[in-house]
């Protein structure tokens, strides 16, 4: 196995490993797992893939989830198929700043995401590292956010365009969970910025240190939430990459956020995804 970086903070190439073998393999899955919390991101050129493959290398990481919403392939449970053409609309919530998952009350482990089929150029995807963005944050904001938490919702957002009636069925299986503002790595001890695209507001901020009057609520906690959703977007923390038929990305979804760049249609882009469940935060 070669380990080449991709920046000075996030992400990793690895060369000379077959995913197909690593399906077959704890040994290697565990080495690759080492790369992963490392490097938080690990991308993999040309792998020669079966779907089945693809969900037994998840497995070793983990049992996989279901997407309410995106639905699983009928003959591979747990595999999500994200295909995008020009029959079918752009999807709202990949070409934002997120965490997957996080109105779950355990989000994700991770994610194993292959391609597919995917324009000539354009459809990129980026990751943040958001143990930086939390390291780097002003002292004073540190202090501020410690021991703040949020809430996280899916039917403010894959629910926002269903009909009424849908959309709390959808929260009523999913409520809204609850999570740190920053929570700790379960690995590594590394403190996260944990707000995203699926945070909705802070479940704790209307107290007498940070509100004299209502009006410091209603100014002060979006203004601080929508600063710490921004921090994602700075590139100092970011890696891109340009995919390519056969190419498998696999990220830690407790330490990063990602982007799917939509700038390609009407071109076609087929990618299948393996999310793997995680544990509760703290």
């Amino acid at each position: 196995m070669r380990v080449e970086p991709m920046t000075c903070a996030i992400g990793a190439r690895l060369e000379g490993v077959s995913l197909a073998e690593a399906s077959r393999n704890p040994a290697l899955a565990d080495a690759i797992r080492a790369q992963l919390v490392k490097h938080k991101v690990l991308f993999f050129r040309g792998q020669e893939l079966t779907r089945a493959e693809h969900v037994a290398f998840a497995r070793h990481f983990g049992e996989l989830e279901t997407h309410p919403v995106a639905g699983s392939d009928p003959d591979h449970p747990g595999l999500v198929r994200i295909y995008k053409s020009p029959d079918t609309p752009n999807d709202r919530y990949e070409n934002a700043w997120h965490t997957d998952a996080t109105w779950r009350e355990k989000p994700p482990f991770g994610c194993v995401l292959r391609c597919v089929e995917c324009p000539p150029v354009g459809g990129d995807t980026m990751w943040a590292n958001m143990a930086l963005a939390y390291e780097r944050l002003p002292e004073q904001v540190k202090q501020q956010i410690a021991g703040l938490r949020a809430r996280h919702s899916i039917e403010a957002s894959f629910g926002a365009a269903m009909p009424i009636e849908k959309r709390l069925a959808l929260r009523a299986q999913f409520p809204d969970a609850e999570h740190p503002v920053v929570r700790t790595h379960p690995d590594t001890g590394e403190k996260i910025l944990f707000v995203n695209a699926f945070t909705t507001h802070f479940t704790n901020f209307h107290t007498p240190a940070n509100v004299r009057v209502g009006q410091d609520y209603s100014l002060g906690a979006p203004a601080l939430l929508n600063y710490l959703v921004t921090q994602a977007y700075i590139p100092e923390y970011q890696v891109r990459w340009r995919w390519q038929p056969g190419d498998v990305v696999m990220w830690d979804n407790r330490s990063t956020q990602h982007y799917a760049v939509m700038d390609y249609p009407p071109c076609h882009r087929k990618m299948e995804r393996a999310g793997i469940v995680g544990e509760a935060t703290y």
